[in-house]
């Protein structure tokens, strides 16, 4: 049996809905009975009487539900005040613990066959507070007055001078499960070590790569694993006559290399190496010809990862190349951070001198139509924004307008 808790809300302190995407977490609650029995054969009944009140014979301890139990039979009866008139018989945790609940059954058992068995259970019946709580090391549940000695020495329970008792134990036990979350230590991805190394080595190479009169010693699976123009040139229906020597165009040997890099490794190499340039402009200057190489071989990854690194490294002197690539090869987010910052009043002048502006000009005319459009609206929204103002370029309320290029 279990129950379901799920931690979950319809809506906040204010009474504002939350929506139904609200992290929820949910764990089991599962109780359990282990049930197991012992047997104890107690002979020489007619010696044991009169060792005394409160003296018993004890079983050898068996273990039910993780814990230690013992049968306690009392041939003298347990109180003082019954004077012998009973037998008592208890079940006793006899480990620490503290707080056991289980449920109990201790039966006399009929020796003759009839089954006629004399039971006091717990099993099967309605318990008002439920099953019985052993608090420490030696508490006892069972009866004081079990049965009468009289009746007990003229009943089928004793036979041969032996009394059988029969003992069951069911240890409750309760447990809640959550998510299940396992830590186990494992080591890190080693696979693009190794194909980068596999790369490096020149081993079991069997396709050369021309590029501007450099060779390139590569894989021919790698290659078509990992980009499906590389895939259609060397097995596709109209792959090369010569699949086992390709000649790259439009692409220089540093940026190949660097492409071969990302291919085998899955990052990016280091720039300012491959680029033989200062670091602050290696990074973007590579950057910039991998986006247009990832495009060109179909690499998708390269290409975002090409991406991000141009939004990050957004600067006056290369904007506008990078605008005009990613206008060329379809990056939207690019387009639409270099198209921001160029619309920049402090920046717009500087742009508009760089080299870079007149390439931008040349090869992607309508760039600049929508960044005339996006100036303009944004002219007229700062207008709209400040309100009318005055000759000397403050607003009525005598605040000054910083100055916009235009």
């Amino acid at each position: 049996m279990g129950t379901m808790v799920r931690v979950s809300s319809s809506k906040s302190k204010r009474g504002i809905p939350i929506p139904a995407s609200t992290t929820s977490s949910s764990s089991i609650s599962s109780t359990d009975t282990v049930n197991a029995s012992h047997e104890f054969k107690i002979s020489g009944y007619e010696s044991s009487k009169g060792m005394g009140v409160g003296k018993y014979i004890a079983s050898e301890s068996f273990t039910v539900g993780g814990h230690t139990w013992a049968i306690y039979f009392y041939p003298d009866g347990k109180s003082p005040e019954d004077n012998s008139t009973y037998v008592s018989l208890f079940i006793a945790l006899a480990s620490d613990a503290t707080d056991v609940r289980a449920l109990f059954e201790l039966s006399l058992m009929d020796q003759t066959g009839k089954g006629r068995h004399k039971v006091h259970t717990h099993f099967g019946r309605l318990l008002d507070a439920g099953p019985y709580t052993l608090k420490y090391r030696g508490s006892m549940w069972g009866y004081k007055r079990f049965l009468r000695r009289t009746a007990l020495e003229t009943s089928d329970y004793l036979k041969d001078d032996c009394l059988l008792v029969k003992c069951t134990v069911g240890v409750v036990k309760s447990c809640t499960e959550g998510p299940q979350i396992f830590s186990i230590s494992s080591p890190p991805s080693d696979i693009s070590q190794h194909f980068g190394h596999l790369l490096e080595s020149g081993e079991l190479t069997d396709v050369n790569l021309e590029v501007d009169g450099e060779v390139f010693r590569a894989h021919k699976l790698v290659l078509a694993a990992r980009s499906p123009v590389f895939k259609a040139q060397l097995f596709g229906p109209m792959k090369d006559d010569n699949t086992d020597s390709i000649k790259v165009q439009e692409i220089e040997p540093s940026v190949f290399k660097a492409l071969l890099h990302f291919i085998y490794w899955d990052k990016l190499p280091d720039m300012e190496e491959l680029v033989g340039v200062s670091p602050q402009w290696a990074s973007t200057l590579m950057a910039q010809h991998l986006l247009a190489a990832a495009d060109q071989y179909g690499i998708e990854r390269l290409r975002f990862l090409c991406e991000t690194k141009l939004c990050e490294d957004v600067a006056i002197n290369t904007v506008a190349t990078t605008l005009a690539l990613a206008e060329q090869h379809h990056c939207s987010q690019l387009k639409s951070i270099c198209i921001k910052f160029v619309a920049e009043p402090e920046n717009l002048k500087a742009v508009m001198q760089s080299d870079g502006f007149e390439y931008l000009t040349q090869s992607c005319p309508s760039v600049i139509t929508e960044l005339l459009e996006y100036v303009a609206s944004t002219r007229e929204h700062s207008v709209t924004s400040y309100g009318r103002g005055n000759d000397d370029g403050s607003r009525a309320d005598g605040r000054r307008v910083r100055q916009r290029i235009y």
